[in-house]
């Protein structure tokens, strides 16, 4: 007993140590997942992030002692179920993430799996003896005999994701040496500074949350300016609008300010800015010519130089 209470101390403080010492915790599924597998997901994260199992009812107990100290663990115990572990991390999510999901096994089908993929049986020949063409036939699986052995004659959809394996299925492949599922640890949520999200968030490119932020600011801005309430994202639209506002009477009236001296100038005399505007415009189509023209004469100097023989 004294050996079990010692254990469940040290995993207490192991657990509140890196959850002083990280910022960002993977939830992830180890469902299929081997020792060995495990041990290379350890060491592709070594010095990013740690790895942290426990049995739920120990992890739910651990969070329940911690949670009047840090009250936003109470958000991970209702995804604390199934077979799940930790991993503990201040690197980049996007990084780490794909780190965890990289390393995946091939394995073949068991009968009462749930399949994590579609799988089907692709056509061709299969090098089986005639006698087991009713096994393919009871799976409704099209086929010929071509050459003395069995021939499947089209692809065959056989089990959809989600559902579980036959006995019949997981034989049949394991006769084909089909090895349909790949196993890994899959992220199922994120707890990050406080906040539990789904990892598809982590797909979300920059741009998008960029072009949502603006779009939000922009109707916030409307909003505030169609009722006349004064917001962050509203006030540089209204101090433009007021200034354009002060423009117009300063236009309509003898009241003149800094700003609006060359809209009046230009108004009264625009004959002015024209004449003023021509000699600029003149000199820079003068200008442009002007490189045309030497263009033209490199491009000359180049083809007589090319007239030359090899021995002049």
């Amino acid at each position: 007993m004294s050996s079990k209470r010692e254990a469940k101390g040290l995993y207490f403080e192991k657990l509140k140590n890196y959850l002083d010492t990280y910022k960002t915790i993977f939830l992830v599924n180890v469902d299929n997942v081997g020792s060995n597998q495990m041990h290379q997901i350890r060491h592709s994260l070594r010095g990013e992030a740690v790895v942290l199992m426990g049995k739920n009812t120990m992890v739910r107990r651990a969070f329940k002692t911690f949670i009047a100290e840090r009250p936003e663990l109470e958000r991970l115990l209702p995804h604390i179920k199934g077979n799940i572990g930790f991993v503990f991390t201040n690197g980049d999510l996007k990084e780490v993430r794909e780190k965890i999901i990289a390393n995946r096994v091939a394995a073949p089908a068991r009968a009462n799996a749930i399949a994590p993929a579609d799988v089907s049986v692709p056509a061709g020949n299969t090098g089986m003896e005639p006698g087991k063409t009713s096994f393919f036939q009871a799976l409704g699986i099209p086929t010929k005999i071509s050459r003395g052995t069995i021939e499947i004659v089209s692809d065959v959809h056989l089990v959809s994701a989600g559902e579980r394996v036959g006995p019949s299925e997981a034989v049949l492949l394991n006769m084909l040496n089909i090895s349909p599922f790949t196993y890994g640890m899959t992220v199922t949520q994120v707890f990050d500074n406080g906040t539990v999200f789904s990892p598809d968030v982590l797909d979300v490119e920059e741009s998008t949350l960029v072009g949502n932020l603006l779009s939000a600011i922009r109707e916030i801005a409307s909003i505030s300016l169609a009722v006349g309430y004064p917001t962050i994202a509203s006030v540089p639209h209204s101090i433009i609008n007021g200034y354009k506002n002060l423009l117009a009477v300063s236009v309509a009236s003898d009241y003149t300010f800094e700003g609006s001296e060359k809209i009046k100038e230009f108004l009264e005399n625009p004959d002015a800015f024209v004449v003023a505007a021509a000699p600029a415009a003149a000199a820079g189509g003068a200008a442009a010519e002007e490189s045309k023209e030497e263009a033209k004469q490199e491009e000359e100097e180049s083809d007589e130089d090319m007239g030359f023989g090899l021995f002049d």
